[in-house]
């Protein structure tokens, strides 16, 4: 797995072993990003179910000013400081469950102008509504959602889609706030 484009492209990034998590491949990502074209630039960025990091980090390597990971896993959260600290990037790494790190987001008023969604397949039919009540608060205006969930039960959230795409079994869905 590497970094696809920006100061980072081409940097290799390691991702938490075993199974549990299942980083998002770099053509994805490379398509996904530029569906996101401009948008990413200067934005202050959320990587919920960060496992590895790699959405997060890929934005910060094409431009985005801000990133905060959140994952629960402490596999994952070593494998974000680790691809952090070998590519020098300074950025908030939040050990706790999702809705938790959206509570305390909104109570200390953070605004995110894109984030990241890619909560374990299996969990993502549940998420949706509660996802989308604790994200509403911590969007900043004309924010943007990336969900990436398994298309047969895709992560339905309550923002509209703009955009929609499928890479196998699984669906990437962008949401306009």
């Amino acid at each position: 797995m590497r970094i696809v484009a920006g100061i980072h492209g081409g940097r290799r990034l390691v991702a938490p072993a075993g199974d549990a998590t299942r980083p998002t491949s770099d053509r994805v990502r490379e398509a996904l990003f530029s569906v996101l074209g401009t948008r990413v630039a200067s934005a202050r960025v959320l990587d919920l179910f960060a496992g590895s990091g790699a959405l997060g980090i890929e934005a910060l390597s094409r431009g985005a000013a801000t990133a905060v990971f959140v994952d629960r896993s402490p596999a994952a959260i070593n494998a974000i400081r680790a691809n952090l600290r070998t590519l020098g990037i300074e950025a908030d790494v939040r050990r706790m469950p999702a809705l938790g790190a959206l509570r305390a987001a909104s109570k200390r008023s953070e605004a995110y102008d894109l984030v990241f969604l890619d909560p374990p397949y299996q969990h993502s039919a549940e998420l949706g509504r509660e996802l989308s009540e604790a994200l509403a608060p911590v969007l900043a205006p004309g924010a943007r959602v990336v969900s990436e969930s398994d298309r047969r039960e895709p992560l339905e959230l309550v923002f509209g889609i703009s955009d929609e795409r499928r890479y196998g079994d699984t669906v990437i869905r962008i949401h306009d706030t």
